[in-house]
């Protein structure tokens, strides 16, 4: 178990870069596996009030740059909430056995127990080990039953280093993080690697763009209005904000990204091309905007039905047997926005990396 970070006494909260790796460092975590890994870090990141700054998935590990604010003073949270934070993160079986508990305590009148079970809910929020120990034995769980096998899937709870909450020490960390498909040789460019913070941002995700905004920090805003960087708990950010945060951010990937090489040659460490260095570190937010809408459109593959509302909705409901999970029963439309203004009035079945 890791040990509580030495610089808070009472409390986790903090920056911090997580890891952690599959058991023999096997090579487990396919594409289906990388998306439900991710859509359990975003589900729970809300169920434990934390914040994922960018993250990335490969396919035997994961990093996570994790910040987890202080417990407000008389912090709470309704119960109405509480469920419906469980109800996305938790699998199918997992949330009709809590909606059964909530509906048994009712009929009986136990409102103590349901005052109960909500207080200890709350009491998981802000901590990195709760949140770690939900993701990793929610996806075990997934994993195990998907494989037919039984036992641990990790080797061990998670490493954990502790990040200043400083733009400099952020900046270098994230990078580190985000350049990690380019230095194992997946990829050329980080942005077309989709289970990364870089990548979701440059397609246009808003919580990736977010993160960028946070970690990057004063450089994203314009002189007069530098005070206001890093607002945590913020929900959205001005548009010029995000492109200056992306624009900054690729300047910082590109001058990370270099390729190390002995004075022989040999190539130590890879890196990226210096065709690719140059589009990253020449800032330019018309280029910009081009290769994000270019990026958009390069996922579309992912959505599995691409198109008008009315045609997806109608698809969905034709299909519905062969959508997996809660969705197959609960999900009420087929059709899910592609988020953008460039592409209002288009859709596709399932939300596009």
């Amino acid at each position: 178990m890791p040990a509580r970070p030495f610089l808070f006494s009472e409390s986790q909260a903090g920056c911090f870069h997580v890891v952690n790796r599959i058991y023999d460092r096997r090579y487990l975590l396919d594409r289906e596996g990388k998306d439900l890994l991710l859509k359990l870090v975003r589900a729970y990141e809300d169920v434990c009030g934390v914040e994922v700054l960018t993250f990335c998935i490969m396919d035997n590990h994961f990093h996570l740059l994790v910040r987890v604010p202080h417990r407000p003073e008389g912090f709470d949270v309704p119960l109405e909430v509480v469920v419906a934070r469980l109800d996305r993160a938790l699998g199918v079986e997992s949330a009709a056995l809590m909606h059964r508990n909530l509906e048994f305590w009712r009929s009986t009148k136990n409102e103590s127990a349901i005052e109960e079970w909500r207080r200890r809910q709350v009491e998981r929020m802000f901590s990195l080990s709760e949140f770690m120990k939900a993701v990793q034995l929610r996806f075990s769980r997934w994993y195990n039953r998907k494989a037919g096998r039984k036992g641990t899937l990790w080797e061990g709870r998670y490493t954990s280093v502790i990040v200043e909450e400083e733009e400099r020490a952020l900046r270098t960390m994230a990078a580190y993080i985000d350049l990690n498909p380019v230095r194992a040789g997946m990829v050329a460019d980080p942005a077309d690697y989709c289970w990364s913070g870089y990548s979701e941002a440059m397609a246009g995700k808003a919580r990736s763009r977010r993160g960028l905004v946070r970690i990057v920090g004063q450089m994203a805003w314009p002189r007069a209005t530098a005070a206001e960087a890093r607002p945590w708990g913020t929900a959205a950010f001005p548009a010029s904000v995000e492109r200056r945060a992306l624009v900054f951010y690729r300047a910082i990937l590109g001058g990370q990204g270099a390729e190390r090489k002995r004075e022989d040659g040999t190539v130590v460490r890879r890196g990226l091309s210096e065709k690719v260095r140059e589009k990253l570190t020449t800032p330019n937010e018309r280029r910009l905007a081009a290769e994000v809408l270019t990026r958009r459109v390069r996922h579309f593959t992912r959505g599995v039905v691409f198109g008008g509302r009315a045609m997806i909705d109608q698809w969905f409901e034709s299909n519905r047997q062969v959508v997996q999970g809660r969705s197959r029963t609960e999900r009420k439309r087929g059709a899910k926005s592609l988020g953008r203004p460039a592409l209002r009035g288009l859709y596709a079945l399932r939300d596009v990396k």
